[in-house]
């Protein structure tokens, strides 16, 4: 037995009987293709069947390449294909040696094919070749379909060609012999008459189905007689031609029914005349076809016949069809004949399923939205003008007529739709649309489904899942954009539009040009106007696209937008981060739940939350790491609307990520215990690895986007289980850096251990003093000055990293010898990283101060502090005499400066950024960010030259620091 994904198991050992038909060298291979089947069982009682009364076939598709993987698709897919191949294995035969499984086959070729089999048949014979063809082919669609060779668009091309190359033979056949008794229809004007076939509908599209109807409409040049011998009108004569096609496409045969024909979209349906000349045709759409009538030729071609009637019908018809201008009536009568239809199938889709054509959010409603915007727009933008259903989506997001997730939902939709069609149909050769209830028939579907749009879960409770989501996301944007075409405010600004006007959203955000309104944008105006005309106002330019992204996952959150619409503030407020941080505002569009935040901040303002007390609360690492990027975006969203100041930002970001170290420490401790345990079975880990972090975090001046320097300090009597805190660590670095679904918290750095990259992750007491006093060089033990113990035991990590200062101060501090290797440090850095970073590591950048204040905090070294961020250092080496008051005022602002600068850098981007940004929005975007942090003084010229200034100051002081003293 062999256990599918679906939980059934299937009765592969009723193979064991076969064996006798079954070349050895094939048996395993037959196996894994049967258990990989939707439906092993069907397929193994009819290649039983086969094998017994075609053993000569079986052998020679054994050995043809694809044919048991076409054999078993069959068997396993199709009932009514299933039978024909037990009847006529030729079919799949000369299927597989014609080479067509991998192409497309035109309706030239196909019709070339059939004509010579049609011309020879008696006239007894004609539906039943037909009908031939049309399944010997279908048999073919079917296997590029079931065995993935073929995509969507391609199956419904094809079965269109096989649908037209049939209705043109036949209809070559009757006008033979109608012409044969009374002679060439002529014109007036002594021209022979031309006769066009329309197609309407899903053949009209080239959409058709498996078993679809075909709509068809009949359209003759004009008025007229036969040259005999039977005289006849045109009329009449084209009247026999209409009706003897659609009589013998309707013939019911021993293959079963050419088409089901369908003329009752003809010029007034069932009481019209089953043909029409073309001016007949002209004047019934141009005075009194009714709204719908002319949507459904947005889908007419011509399929047989003389193309010429056809041709001049619909090019003539064209201003009706599409718009010139916005009629919003003419959506109105849409969405109302939508309605009425949806109502009439109301009472069938509650006695027997899932109807996935006329269901809310199924086909029909893709269909019908995609020609609303089609007629709306199609009188401007003729590009819009086609038939096909998939080309119109692309080409409507191409013009930004729907916006990404809108095309990408119905493109999504309307695939999975339209495969499951399929798969309701070439069951059995039947026009259906409705799921079955039962659990088994369900589930069968469900394993027939292309894997790429189930997943590996083929289970009818999976594909119901699927399908209802769909379906929701299908009726939600087609309830948007309907009432945002009915938007009266919308048709009084638009309405007359010129061509021009409409600029894509990407091109507006680089040139400033306001884009068109989007679906989404109309119809928040009819929910919550005010809201609408403050977005209007915002001009988000580049993260447009991420707000209406937001919005569309928001916009039944009835409760949120009341409040947006209430609330200005609360409104600003989001606007502000969509306006400010494109990285945030991605963050608000895959986690629309951070909205919450937004609110809690405009209802108690900054943040007191003590996340030392509520982290240790959660046990589990997802847990902590989706409470950690929770609070992130509080914290960046009050430094963007409160104008939180930067360094009480960086000091809660600080507190934010030491309890998360903490807490993720307790995680890696017990994990580790489960999966590695010391070596020392009576060994009770708990506190003892300290983990200490320097660089930014050590001095609280962490912030998005930072790395955490972390380094590992193990007291002496515990190193015999060196090991086991080694695993310890790396399961904690593991934890900080994991990239998930949710998201990473922060990776951790750990080079400024002893040794570098070469030095083990954890270290003893002893080692780390031993380094220290003898092997340190003068930058790596001021680097150290920036340290803070975090996680582990703090009280006797505080008390170590007091007693390595004094070291440091005693080689570096009394001596002075600390000032030349401290230049040479960062003069290096600048040489190698400075072109890379002119923010921070070039001449005149941030580290100019970082190094002047480590080195004077060095001569002062035998002060212990357990901890000081920048502002206090500068405080520190001012109260101890080393620099005067305007040095220090100069210091704070340039220090203020360049964190609020690479602050908004980071709120742009998500991560760090080295130099400001070239293009002007971005530059104005971040002249924005960094006013609301720094003093007014550096705010009076342009961002670039007060960089340029800082810099020239702040390299002039470094200068004079460092400079050379007899």
């Amino acid at each position: 037995m062999s256990a599918r994904s679906d939980g059934t198991a299937q009765p592969l050992s009723a193979l064991d009987h076969l064996q006798q038909f079954i070349p050895p060298d094939l048996r395993q291979g037959l196996k894994i293709l049967l258990s990989q089947s939707a439906d092993p069982e069907s397929a193994i009682r009819r290649l039983e069947t086969f094998c017994a009364g075609r053993q000569a076939e079986f052998q020679q598709l054994s050995y043809t390449p694809f044919g048991l993987q076409a054999l078993i698709a069959v068997f396993s897919s199709s009932n009514f294909l299933s039978d024909e191949l037990l009847q006529h294995p030729g079919w799949l035969i000369n299927t597989l040696q014609a080479g067509t499984l991998h192409r497309v086959c035109r309706e030239e070729e196909l019709a070339a094919e059939l004509w010579p089999l049609l011309e020879r048949a008696a006239p007894d014979e004609e539906a039943l070749v037909l009908a031939t063809f049309r399944r010997s082919q279908i048999l073919r669609v079917l296997l590029r379909d079931v065995l993935g060779f073929a995509a969507l668009p391609e199956i419904t091309e094809e079965l269109s060609n096989i649908a037209d190359a049939v209705i043109e033979a036949a209809l070559r056949r009757i006008q033979s012999s109608l012409v044969h008794r009374h002679g060439q229809p002529m014109t007036a004007a002594g021209d022979p008459c031309g006769f066009s076939v329309l197609a309407l509908g899903k053949l009209g599209g080239r959409e058709l189905n498996y078993s679809s109807d075909i709509d068809l409409m009949f359209i003759y040049e004009g008025p007229g007689e036969t040259t005999g011998p039977a005289v006849l009108t045109n009329k009449e004569f084209f009247k026999k031609l209409s009706n003897g096609l659609t009589s013998l496409l309707a013939t019911y045969t021993a293959e079963g029914m050419i088409y089901r024909v369908d003329l009752r979209l003809r010029p007034d349906g069932r009481h019209g005349e089953v043909c029409i000349s073309l001016d007949g045709a002209l004047d019934y759409y141009e005075r009194r076809a009714r709204d719908w009538e002319l949507q459904m030729l947005i889908k007419a071609r011509v399929a047989a016949g003389n193309r010429e009637p056809g041709r001049l019908l619909l090019e003539r018809i064209q201003p009706r069809i599409y718009s010139s201008s916005l009629d919003f009536s003419a959506i109105e009568s849409m969405s109302e004949t939508r309605e009425r239809l949806n109502e009439k199938m109301g009472a069938r889709r509650k006695s027997s399923g899932i109807d996935i054509k006329l269901a809310h959010g199924g086909i029909r409603d893709i269909e019908f939205l995609v020609q609303c915007l089609q007629r709306v727009h199609g009188g401007r933008e003729l590009w819009l003008r086609n038939s096909s259903t998939l080309l119109a989506l692309n080409r409507l997001r191409d013009k930004d007529l729907l916006s990404g997730s809108e095309y990408s939902r119905l493109v999504a939709a309307y695939q999975f739709l339209r495969h499951l069609e399929h798969r309701l149909q070439f069951a059995d050769d039947r026009q259906t649309h409705l799921l079955p209830e039962d659990k088994d028939s369900l589930a069968l579907v469900a394993r027939r489904m292309p894997p790429s749009l189930i997943g590996d879960d083929a289970r009818g409770e999976n594909l119901l899942r699927i399908l209802n989501e769909h379906l929701d996301h299908v009726q939600e944007i087609y309830t948007r954009v309907i009432h945002a075409y009915q938007s009266p405010s919308y048709a009084a600004s638009i309405a007359n539009a010129p061509v021009s006007a409409a600029v894509p959203a990407a091109q507006a955000a680089e040139t400033g040009v306001e884009p068109p309104a989007s679906n989404l944008m109309r119809f928040l105006e009819q929910k919550a106007p005010v809201f609408a005309q403050a977005a209007g106002r915002a001009r988000l330019g580049r993260t447009q696209p991420a707000f209406e992204h937001f919005l569309e996952r928001v916009i039944r959150r009835e409760e949120w937008i009341r409040a947006l619409n209430s609330d200005s503030v609360l409104a600003g407020y989001l606007l502000e981060i969509f306006q400010h941080s494109p990285y945030f505002a991605e963050q608000l569009v895959r986690q629309p739940e951070y909205f919450e935040e937004i609110r809690a901040m405009r209802a108690r303002g900054l943040s007191t939350l003590s996340y030392s007390e509520v982290l240790p609360l959660l046990e589990d690492a997802q847990e902590i790491r989706r409470f950690y990027l929770r609070q992130i975006f509080r914290l960046q969203a009050e430094s963007i609307c409160l104008r939180a100041p930067i360094f009480q930002t960086m000091r809660r970001m600080s507190e934010l990520a030491d309890s998360a170290i903490a807490s993720c420490y307790r995680v890696a401790v017990s994990q580790t215990l489960e999966s590695r345990p010391p070596l020392d079975p009576a060994y009770a880990p708990a506190a003892q690895l300290m983990v200490v972090a320097l660089g930014r975090l050590g001095m609280q001046e962490f912030d998005l986007g930072s790395d955490a320097d972390l380094v590992f300090i193990l007291p002496d009597a515990d190193q015999p289980e060196i090991q086991f805190w080694t695993h310890v660590a790396e399961k904690l670095i593991a934890i900080l850096g994991s990239y998930t679904g949710d998201g990473t918290m922060f990776s951790v750095d750990t080079r400024l251990c002893p040794n570098g990259r070469g030095g083990a992750l954890v270290q003893t007491e002893s080692a780390y003093r031993d380094y220290f006093a003898r092997q340190a060089e003068a930058w790596k033990g001021v680097a150290y000055m920036k340290s803070r113990a975090v996680a582990g035991d703090t009280d006797r990590a505080t008390a170590f990293l007091a007693e390595l200062q004094k070291i440091d101060w005693r080689r570096y501090g009394q001596s002075g010898r600390s000032r030349a290797q401290i230049r040479q440090m960062r003069l290096r850095i600048e040489r190698e990283l400075g072109e890379d970073n002119p923010l921070k590591t070039a001449s005149g950048g941030y580290y100019d101060i970082d190094f002047a204040l480590m080195y004077l905090r060095l001569k002062g070294a035998g002060m212990f502090f357990k901890v000081l961020n920048t502002p206090a250092r500068i405080e520190v080496v001012e109260q101890m005499g080393h620099i005067d008051q305007n040095e220090a005022r100069f210091l704070l602002d340039a220090a203020t400066f360049y964190r609020a600068v690479d602050h908004g850098l980071r709120l742009m981007s998500g991560h760090s950024e080295g130099s400001l940004p070239v293009a002007e929005n971005q530059l104005q975007t971040l002249t924005r960010l960094v006013e609301r942090w720094v003093p007014e003084h550096l705010c009076d010229q342009p961002l670039p030259h007060e960089l340029r200034q800082i810099q020239d100051r702040t390299r002039a002081y470094f200068d004079h620091l460092f400079a050379d003293r007899p």
